[in-house]
């Protein structure tokens, strides 16, 4: 019998072992060396590499801060409010649509709260504002859900015909079917149906700026012939022909989405100088040639209270409807204010009608429904590289948000009342419906993922 080879001796007396595998590196391409965390470094055809690449592990939120972001509360704050880049945007979807509805709830809520009683008094249904008001909110839900399913090419080329049927709409306030209420024309009657053209036009100037500074692109930083186009249709033709109808309210809201789509698009902060400058002398104008503009900048600073009468009503009457609110409030339906104290309580001061029946709890989960919005419509604008859906985003939220601190500011006294309605909550259809189809605007861009190849 043959003697057994050394090999056959040193693993006869033994059980064999099971060696794990050696982890595998990181896959290079061919031509390719690993590089640090796990990266590959690509070689030319003469053996030098030019460049790393990080592994797939390596990239993300870590990999940003450890690459020297700002690290901190705030920061991290901050990079929670922007989201993750390339997320499918759920999250901003639903907080926008959320806030929106509750918003719009507790609007029908409230107009027949505070409109219950005038309309007994006028001998007529306490229902019919809010019928009225839950009809134009369902048109505005129908229409935000058409909104949204809407992609960004096709917002894109709407853009045009909407600020062109704006400005027609504009025009008939000056025809016989132009309508004057409390001295502004700005509304228009068609048989038993009547509409407040300069909604669709704030709509339409948003989209529409948001397009043509999209299409100029850096020529906006380079040259001010590039503004032209926006200054000239948007800021003369649109915000005039509301001027013309003497609604200086309404002329700000729009002049406050202009400069947003100004910003966002990237105009020299010198324009923004020049123009505060213009915008300020026209509205001193305005106030001067138009007795009851001055009479409500006198009432605002408190000059005029005792020397005419009737002159500070409205507001000191809002201010005693939030006061007497104190923190839990009196209870929905319990306001005393409403009963033909405070004029347009269902419209203008309806906030004040909240803060009585609600309480200052209540006028938080407004102001806190409002910023839900804002952050929400800034995760869609941060989310998107293209700068059409940018300035869009932009000028809706500064519509929205806005106007609406701009209402709230004229209720506790801290701007003068200048008839500016709350967003998605005083009574009005086509504020309320043109409101909630800008909302159905930014959640298109929601719901669509951003495509790097739209950078402009």
């Amino acid at each position: 019998m043959p003697a057994p080879s050394s090999h056959q001796r040193g693993s006869a007396g033994r059980k064999p072992t099971l060696r794990r595998p050696a982890p595998r590196g990181p896959r290079t391409a061919p031509g390719a060396t690993a590089g640090p965390h796990g990266g590959s470094r690509r070689a030319d055809p003469h053996g030098r590499t030019t460049g790393h690449r990080p592994a797939a592990d390596a990239v993300g939120a870590g990999a940003v801060a450890d690459a020297g972001a700002p690290a901190g509360p705030l920061a991290r704050l901050w990079r929670r409010l922007e989201g993750e880049p390339g997320s499918d945007g759920t999250t901003g979807y639903y907080m926008i649509l959320g806030s929106a509805l509750a918003l719009t709830l507790i609007g029908l809520m409230m107009v027949l709260s505070s409109s219950a009683v005038e309309a007994i008094s006028r001998e007529t249904s306490s229902y019919a504002l809010f019928l009225k008001q839950g009809g134009w909110a369902v048109a505005g839900c129908v229409a935000m859900f058409l909104m949204s399913r809407l992609s960004i090419d096709r917002l894109k080329r709407l853009a045009w015909p909407a600020i062109g049927l704006a400005a027609f709409l504009l025009i008939l306030v000056f025809t016989p079917l132009g309508i004057s209420v409390y001295g502004n024309r700005n509304w228009i009657g068609i048989g038993g149906f009547t509409a407040q053209p300069s909604e669709a036009a704030k709509l339409a100037l948003a989209v529409w700026a948001a397009q043509v500074l999209a299409t100029k692109g850096h020529l906006v930083k380079q040259t001010l012939h590039a503004l032209i186009p926006v200054l000239v249709p948007g800021g003369l033709v649109i915000i005039g022909l509301v001027l013309l109808g003497r609604d200086l309210g309404t002329a700000l809201i729009l002049v406050l989405i202009l400069v947003a789509a100004l910003f966002l698009g990237g105009a020299r902060l010198r324009l923004f100088g020049v123009a505060a400058a213009a915008a300020a002398a026209g509205a001193l104008i305005m106030v001067a040639v138009s007795g009851n503009r001055m009479s409500r900048i006198n009432a605002w600073l408190g000059l005029n209270c005792d020397t005419e009468p009737g002159a500070c009503y409205q507001s000191q009457q809002g201010l005693y409807a939030l006061a007497s609110g104190g923190w839990w409030g009196l209870g929905l339906g319990q306001s005393r204010q409403k009963w033909n104290y405070i004029p347009e309580a269902e419209n203008d001061f309806i906030f004040a009608i909240i803060g009585e029946e609600l309480g200052l709890i209540g006028t938080f989960v407004i102001i806190s429904l409002f910023g839900i919005m804002a952050v929400a419509m800034y995760r869609v604008a941060a989310r998107h590289d293209d700068r059409f859906v940018r300035v869009a985003t932009g000028g809706i939220m500064a519509w929205l948000i806005g106007q609406s601190f701009v209402n709230i500011g004229m209720v506790t006294g801290l701007l003068p009342v200048i008839g500016v309605p709350l967003p998605f909550i005083s009574y009005g259809g086509s504020a309320l419906t043109f409101a909630l189809m800008a909302v159905g605007v930014v959640l298109s861009f929601a719901r669509q993922r951003p495509d790097p190849s739209d950078a402009a």
